[in-house]
């Protein structure tokens, strides 16, 4: 078995594509999104945690969803990194799909989302 973390970027989203009869062209047209195209010959393993964040990401888009659902995407990003999710998931949504992200950072939720839903516990009945 390969470890993902030996594989490039590119060769990771690759072989996502093509076990998920995704056209190969999806995965430079995700990279682009995320900003990857630079560095997705690049072993993953090496990557920062906010480079693999963008990473998974670029999986998420892959099959280009009408539904994305995120947990903690700003995690380990630098501000820059910040502003650059919040303009993705802002622009994924005006393309009209639906966004979900998880988070405890309501301020940074504030900048981001239309709508909210508030949870201050579990979810699952005991």
């Amino acid at each position: 078995m390969i470890e993902v973390t030996n594989l490039s970027a590119y060769d990771h989203l690759r072989a996502l594509a093509v076990s998920n009869g995704i056209a190969r062209s999806r995965v430079d047209d995700v990279l682009d999104t995320v900003g990857l195209s630079d560095v997705a010959k690049r072993r993953s393993g090496g990557f920062s945690l906010g480079m693999g964040q963008r990473l998974g990401i670029a999986a998420a888009l892959l099959g280009d969803p009408e539904v994305i659902m995120l947990d903690e995407p700003v995690n380990g990003l630098d501000p820059e990194g910040i502003l650059w999710i919040r303009h993705l998931l802002q622009d994924l949504a005006k393309q009209g799909r639906t966004v979900f992200v998880s988070s405890h950072l309501m301020s940074e939720m504030e900048l981001m989302a239309e709508h909210f839903v508030i949870s201050s516990g579990s979810i699952v009945p005991p």
